[in-house]
């Protein structure tokens, strides 16, 4: 029987995205482990609206 991890998926959303004021989102899922980071995550990743790398922040 497998155990109960305590990986959870969160949801990754660009901050500079809701500022340029052009339409859609841009959103990556993850997985992170709870235990290790407790904190919100902050990840770089491309934005393939703004064409550039922007800093992602972890949602909900």
């Amino acid at each position: 029987m497998a155990k109960k991890g305590s990986r959870v998926q969160v949801i990754l959303e660009c901050t500079e995205h809701k500022t340029s004021g052009k339409p859609g989102t841009s959103r990556y899922i993850t997985n992170k482990n709870k235990k290790n980071t407790p904190e919100r995550l902050e990840l770089k990743k491309f934005n393939p609206i703004l064409k550039k790398v922007t800093v992602h922040k972890e949602i909900k």
